[in-house]
């Protein structure tokens, strides 16, 4: 009688949260587990080989086997991209920048990971979510992290308007992005929008040469200039 092969594990591999060492932020733990992994499901192609080849520049890149998850995968691949770990092999899955599965699509993968009974090993690495949040001085026994606001400027508005209100009933710190190149325009909006007593705290190119934090009163923001365009970057805010 066959027994089924032991199933392989998926390990959900931390990246650098820009162009810096990965050293100076990433445990020995994630280059021993790129140096025993040969299967990765990432979102693009190119920079997880830079990234795998800064880190592990022993590695052989022709020897790598690489899934792509993104907004052009089809669900039906999902599957497909653990069949490795089906048949006893280990995959890791990788985020462009930051950890897999937290405001990323990776979280689709391990959630099937879950439902087929393959062990998911989550790596330590940087999270500019909970980075921004440790460095704020807000609420950290109580937050939610909220992903993009609405493009729109009216629904804008209210959502702005909805976490304020959360977070003062509920004295719960109310996490937000934008996309890059949007950031000024959102500092302008917050600064309209947002009464006076609430503290905004700003999280720009964190673990970077050009980190800069700092949490302050909507009415104090408005008389600070701080440039964001195009820096990644957390916005926090929490009404007493």
């Amino acid at each position: 009688m066959k027994t089924a092969p032991l199933k392989g594990k998926l390990y959900l591999i931390p990246t650098t949260l820009g162009e810096n060492n990965p050293d100076d932020v990433l445990p020995q733990t994630v280059k021993r587990a790129i140096d025993f992994i040969g299967n990765y499901i990432v979102e693009n192609e190119k920079t997880a080989r830079k990234f795998i080849k800064a880190i592990h520049p022993e590695k052989v890149q022709a020897d790598l086997k690489i899934s792509l998850l993104n907004k052009r995968t089809e669900v039906t691949e999902h599957k497909t991209m653990l069949s490795p770990c089906l048949n006893g092999e280990n995959v890791g899955l990788m985020s462009e920048a930051g950890c897999p599965g937290v405001a990323d699509p990776g979280a689709v993968i391990v959630k099937l990971a879950h439902e087929n009974g393959i062990q998911v090993v989550p790596l330590v690495g940087p999270s500019s979510i909970l980075l921004a949040m440790m460095a704020s001085g807000m609420n950290g026994q109580s937050f939610a992290f909220n992903g993009y606001l609405p493009i729109d400027k009216g629904e804008k508005k209210s959502a702005l308007k909805s976490f304020e209100n959360l977070s003062s009933s509920k004295n719960q710190s109310q996490i937000f992005i934008e996309t890059p190149y949007r950031n000024n325009k959102l500092m302008e909006d917050l600064v309209q929008i947002l009464q006076p007593n609430t503290h905004l705290c700003v999280a720009a190119d964190i673990t970077l040469p050009t980190e800069y934090i700092k949490t302050l009163r909507v009415s104090d923001w408005k008389k600070t200039k701080v440039d964001l365009h195009n820096r990644p970057c957390i916005f926090i805010i929490h009404k007493v």
